[in-house]
């Protein structure tokens, strides 16, 4: 089954996993502040992605930017793919291209774990 094809029900199940829903979970970091030119766009592209409201422009116009900040932020000690095959576990359905993928690997020239990756969720019909 591709990554795509996952709900968070069926990863639960398969995987025996939990949620845990904490509120503040994340009150204790401390606020990182956005370079100026990062928000200045941000403010022109939101608008346009909302507009066009399709996930592809939000990918192209929101969310890669927002990465590139936080490879900024990081100092290039992170490295961002997209678009790449993340087959990790055939048997257990953990096939597939991710749209994007944080390593926390500085080398950007092929993916090196840790990792996390970032799928488009599937929509109810």
């Amino acid at each position: 089954m591709a990554y795509s094809n996952f709900t968070l029900a069926a990863v639960l199940s398969t995987f025996q996993l939990e949620t845990v829903e904490s509120v503040g979970l994340f009150s204790e970091s401390e606020p990182v502040t956005p370079r100026p030119h990062f928000t200045a766009e941000l403010a022109k592209k939101v608008p346009l992605a909302a507009t066009i409201g399709t996930e592809k422009a939000r990918s192209e116009l929101i969310v890669a930017d927002v990465l590139f900040e936080l490879r900024e932020h990081f100092e290039e000690r992170i490295s961002l793919f997209s678009g790449i095959d993340f087959s990790v576990d055939v048997e257990n359905g953990l096939t597939g291209v991710c749209d994007f993928l944080i390593s926390l690997s500085p080398l950007q020239t092929v993916l090196d774990a840790p990792s996390s990756c970032s799928l488009r969720q599937k929509k109810k019909t």
